[in-house]
């Protein structure tokens, strides 16, 4: 009778050592002094230690074999309970702990890698982290390595299962790319300077009308935006280039999406398995639906529209059409996280093929940069022009985020799922966001998913919100009817 509640204590002391860990990390990203670096390691290698200890301790075998679930959500909570105590006690504590005290130091000095333009001073660390990710698989692996490390952030997706999906989507996103890049009547870029404290500014605003709750949040600059955190502190970042409004306010949108997911999960699931957003490709579907099928709607854009000339003044761009075309605009760019709709996919198929690679030892870190160039240009029609532009853009990897970049075109897949079930089911969406507030759609995203975090496996989560089968189609159609509508394809 007590082997339930003795496991839910001892579950909900380890989850909260693992929030103060991952709130170590915010601080490394955003307000760390710069010479801390090496000490910062070893305090993440310190905590992640004590943290494996409790993940293995023997008494969760014993607690989860005398454990008896009443309810759905005790049932839930064994499982993920008992999946995680699996994967943990697979990996040896020398290697938990090398990997998070590696991975704390392998992200400054990729940072510093990036600002210099200098991918020698970050290979030989990227090296250590790809042999020791490798050896993680190793451990967990029951057949595919890339799979065992794939399962931490999609659990029950397989690289079989994603590349097929890839192969269905690209000749549609290919034959429809083509065709926008082929008109006459493609919208210039924005040449003009956006101070950033008005972007941060301005940032606030959007996060605002798309319900971020500041009193337990807040949001900061960062190399890479991310949010972190769940609960009563969700934490989002942002950053600003001055000559791309964009970037600030779109990452802040995205970063939303994952805010407002940890937010919005269920008071009475905090601090246990059920706690936190069910997977990554279910995360990436909410920052995904808040930053594109809502944030770069005409609605939005034609609020947003009035917003910035009121913030900046007269910026170039005419009218709120014009505007919607200029957030909407299409054009093989190099970076990822400022890619439209139509080139973002291709930017995941690309990484997801490398890492794979690398992770299979079929592709060694040594020759990534060329690998990364050749398949870009192949992909894209551009020459990366530099390292910052190509494979150091990303900090994923510098911190062993190997498997998740999948996760991303999921949570596009996903969001397009939830856009067509949202929009049949709720009206006004559009009169709301034409007014600044995305509060229709984001209610029933709480409703339908946010608030339930872990209660169901990936699938069955876009599942219940849904009421179909998630498939691709839905995401393809939008975009064909959105960029055929914008550009008269």
């Amino acid at each position: 009778m007590t082997a339930y509640p003795e496991l839910c204590a001892h579950l909900r002391e380890t989850e909260a050592l693992s929030y103060v860990a991952e709130r170590l990390g915010w601080d490394q990203e955003t307000m760390m002094p710069r010479g801390a670096a090496q000490q910062r390691a070893e305090e993440i290698g310190a905590l992640e230690a004590v943290l494996h200890a409790r993940r293995t301790d023997p008494r969760i075998e014993d607690w989860l074999a005398r454990a008896e679930a009443t309810t759905a959500v005790e049932a839930r909570v064994l499982d993920l309970a008992g999946r995680a105590y699996n994967r943990a006690s697979r990996i040896p504590a020398r290697l938990a702990t090398e990997l998070a005290r590696l991975t704390s130091l392998s992200q400054g000095i990729w940072a510093e890698a990036r600002a210099a333009e200098d991918p020698a001073h970050f290979l030989p660390t990227l090296a250590q982290v790809v042999a020791l990710k490798r050896e993680e698989a190793a451990c967990l692996s029951e057949g595919d390595l890339y799979d065992a490390l794939l399962d931490d952030y999609e659990p029950g997706a397989t690289h079989r299962q994603i590349g097929a999906m890839f192969d269905r989507m690209r000749p549609r996103i290919v034959a429809l790319r083509d065709k926008v890049l082929g008109v006459d009547r493609a919208p210039n870029a924005i040449d003009h300077v956006f101070p950033e404290a008005a972007q941060l500014r301005m940032a606030r605003i959007c996060a605002t009308a798309f319900g971020y709750d500041w009193t337990a949040g807040r949001l900061d600059n960062s190399v890479h935006p991310f949010t972190s955190g769940s609960g009563c502190d969700v934490r989002i970042t942002t950053r600003v280039v001055e000559s791309d409004p964009f970037n600030c306010l779109y990452s802040t949108i995205h970063e939303v999406g994952h805010g407002c997911y940890e937010q919005g999960i269920d008071p009475a699931y905090a601090f246990t398995p059920l706690g936190r957003g069910v997977s990554m490709g279910v995360h990436e579907s909410q920052s995904r639906i808040y930053e594109n099928q809502l944030g770069r709607s005409a609605a939005f854009t034609g609020w947003l529209y009035k917003r910035m000339v009121e913030g900046f003044g007269d910026f170039g761009v005419p009218d709120a059409a014009a505007f919607h075309a200029c957030v909407n605009r299409v054009t093989p760019g190099f970076i990822r996280t400022e890619a439209d709709e139509l080139h973002y996919n291709l930017h995941i198929m690309l990484r997801f093929d490398l890492e794979r690679a690398l992770i299979a030892g079929k592709l060694e870190v040594a020759d990534l940069e060329e690998a990364w160039n050749t398949r870009f240009e192949a992909d894209f029609g551009v020459k990366v022009d530099r390292a910052s532009h190509g494979f150091l853009q990303d900090v994923h990897w510098s911190v062993g985020l190997f498997g998740y970049f999948p996760t991303y075109s999921l949570g596009n897949v996903y969001a397009g799922c939830l856009n067509k079930a949202m929009r049949a089911e709720v009206d006004g969406i559009d009169a709301a966001l034409a007014e600044g507030t995305a509060k229709p759609a984001t209610d029933w995203l709480r409703d339908k998913l946010q608030r339930h975090g872990a209660l169901r496996p990936p699938r069955e989560t876009i599942f219940h919100a849904c009421g179909f089968e998630p498939s691709e189609a839905p995401l393809l159609d939008y975009l064909e009817q959105k960029f055929g509508a914008i550009y008269g394809v």
